[in-house]
């Protein structure tokens, strides 16, 4: 896991050392663990190390493969253990035990098809030299960043947009096309654009050739995710043997690693399910208990820690906790909107900000978490509407009863009286209303937005066409709506402090099976992501399989918003992004919650990034 970053000259004049070492050093905390440069005709690449597998020097890069090859590459080829004995057979020789050399093995094998191959997150750029050409790659789902910008007279790519702000030099610019979008319709890291104008994203499951003779990129996708023919046929117990299997298989896959392994637990299914498994897998072979870190809320409403002490306890997991302050949350505020580079939605992101921050004080230099499990496993209330869609009409009947009731029972849980379970299904119901009603809800909360920025709503109008289909309705939240803006948070947090994250739900396989077993199997009487709670019996305390309220990390909201009000007030009226959005009457006294951390997300990150409106 590392930062990675390159520069052409499309003049093909030498890139400067100085260039190429500056927005490499922007990265140092991806990578503290070593530098290191190489230098071609007209372009040169940068990497930042963090050593996880082979911590000898036979594993720094760029890396070069037999006078063909140089890479720069960050992430984990989960199965090159596998990989190299395949390529072994076929005669290839390895003077490392890392998967860079793998990779580059893989592709002197296969080409471009190589990445096919391969089970992990990455991002990478190989010089093929024979070809001139420089042969670009992203993972399947995103989970490792690449961004790029390619300009009249330069192409710069790095691991995160502060390298190609200032490689490609000039002033930051918003894009405001993104920023109406995460205001009006809470959307962002939806499309490879981003929230600085001519930055992009190589979009996830895509690759891009870049020829250097003739200077032209081409970004084509390699990953779609489907189904295969076998498992929507799949019954019951078939099905959850085989998700109970590649779940393992992939917690196994995550646990490969020189350095030490922990994990995130919020006391959730999710985290509990892979601190249970693991925590057995890495005890068993490492001869010491496995770690977990837990953020624990100051509001008693929001804290998990008992559920989180009963996991740990259960599986002899060695738990610590934190608990944030109001005033590391205000401290931390500029830190956060620096690391995460782009806005965001609300503040619970900081509850992963310092578990990763207490993680590397421990020394778990590796993290596994969570992030996909409600993607892959349907473990929103949303879906609740495409799946009742699927069913003919009796048993439509009688599982919207079972919602109502379980919802009931949730809402009872949560405020700790008695339950109606009305709202959770006032929310089921509007996922059955027509666009354009949702979008006159949308145009009522935000009366404050200019009128031009609420004429159209392009994503409201996909969700609501894909409602009827819980297949494509998941497509949208795994490859636009949902999982990207949460990889994001995930990735800069971990990176920040120099901690890789792992995310076993996000196994391509794990991801494919998921998607293509009986909806019925996901959702069954209100339960949400029901074959995971099947699965795990006996492997996790049923206390925590069988839940029916749902948190997460959350943060303390009200608290901390409460007391950083007055300044979130001032952040936002000082700011021209949100004077451009917005009209010029602009009542904070009449902003919901929500939308008023949009508005300050918006204004720090301006004030953060000393970003400029576009011109009129």
């Amino acid at each position: 896991m590392c930062g990675i970053s390159g520069i052409i000259n499309k003049d093909r004049r030498a890139v400067d050392a100085s260039a190429i070492a500056a927005i490499t050093d922007l990265v140092a905390h991806r990578g503290p663990d070593g530098e290191g440069f190489y230098f071609g005709e007209g372009f040169a690449f940068g990497h930042r190390r963090l050593a996880i597998m082979d911590l000898s020097d036979a594993g720094r890069q760029p890396m070069d493969y037999l006078g063909r090859y140089v890479i720069t590459y960050n992430g984990e080829v989960y199965n090159f253990v596998e990989l190299r004995e395949r390529l072994a057979r076929c005669g290839y020789r390895f003077a490392s035990h890392t998967d860079t050399e793998v990779i580059l093995a893989a592709y002197d094998k296969w080409g471009q098809r190589c990445v096919e191959q391969f089970n992990g997150m990455w991002a990478f750029a190989i010089h093929d030299i024979g070809r001139r050409l420089i042969f670009c790659s992203r993972d399947r789902f995103g989970v490792k960043p690449f961004y790029y910008a390619d300009r009249a007279g330069r192409f710069v790519f790095g691991s995160e947009i502060k390298q190609v702000l200032h490689g490609a030099g000039g002033a930051a610019v918003a894009n405001m096309a993104m920023l109406r979008d995460f205001l009006v319709e809470g959307l962002h890291d939806h499309t490879s654009a981003t929230f600085f104008d001519g930055v992009r994203a190589l979009a996830a499951g895509h690759n891009l050739v870049y020829r250097l003779d003739d200077h032209v990129a081409v970004e084509t996708r390699w990953y779609t995710l489907a189904t295969r023919d076998e498992l929507p046929r799949m019954g019951a117990a078939a099905a959850t043997s085989r998700f109970l299997q590649e779940f393992k298989q992939s917690i196994r896959y995550r646990l490969r690693s020189d350095v030490k392994v922990g994990t995130c637990l919020s006391g959730g299914l999710d985290s509990s399910s892979i601190a249970s498994l693991a925590g057995a897998m890495y005890s068993a072979a490492c001869g010491r208990p496995f770690q977990a870190v837990h953020a624990r809320a100051t509001e008693a409403s929001l804290d998990e820690s008992d559920h989180a002490r009963a996991v740990a306890d259960a599986g002899g997991i060695e738990l610590c906790v934190v608990e944030p302050s109001v005033a590391e949350f205000a401290a931390a505020v500029d830190e956060v909107v620096r690391c995460q580079e782009e806005p965001f939605a609300a503040p619970s992101i900081f509850m992963q900000f310092f578990v990763f921050k207490k993680a590397r004080e421990i020394g778990c230099k590796v993290m596994l978490d969570g992030q996909g499990g409600d993607e892959i496993l349907l473990g929103y209330e949303r879906y609740y509407a495409a799946h009742l869609r699927t069913l003919a009409r009796p048993a439509a009947l009688r599982e919207l009863w079972a919602i109502h009731r379980f919802l009931a029972r949730s809402d009872a849980k949560s405020s700790g009286g008695k339950g109606s379970g009305i709202v959770g299904l006032a929310a089921l119901l509007a996922y059955f209303s027509f666009a354009t009603v949702r979008t006159v809800a949308l145009r009522r909360r935000h009366h404050f937005v200019k009128d031009r920025y609420l004429n159209d709503f392009p994503n409201v109008r996909a969700l609501s066409a894909a409602s009827a289909d819980v297949r494509r309705t998941q497509t949208l939240e795994i490859e636009a709506f949902q999982l990207p803006h949460l990889l994001r948070y995930e990735d800069r947090n971990s990176m920040h402090h120099s901690v890789e994250a792992r995310l076993p739900f996000l196994d391509y396989r794990l991801v494919e099976t998921c998607y293509g077993i009986d909806t019925r199997l996901k959702i069954h009487g209100g339960w949400t992501k029901h074959i995971l709670r099947v699965a795990m019996h006996g492997l996790a305390p049923a206390d925590i399989l069988w839940r029916e309220n749902k948190l997460g990390f959350e943060a303390p909201t009200s608290t901390w918003l409460a007391a950083m009000r007055p300044a979130m007030e001032t952040s936002i009226r000082g700011s021209l992004l949100v004077d451009a959005l917005c009209k010029p009457d602009l009542d904070l006294a009449r902003v919901d919650g929500a939308t008023l951390w949009k508005l300050f997300s918006i204004a720090k990150w301006e004030a953060v990034y000393a970003v400029q409106a576009p011109p009129a």
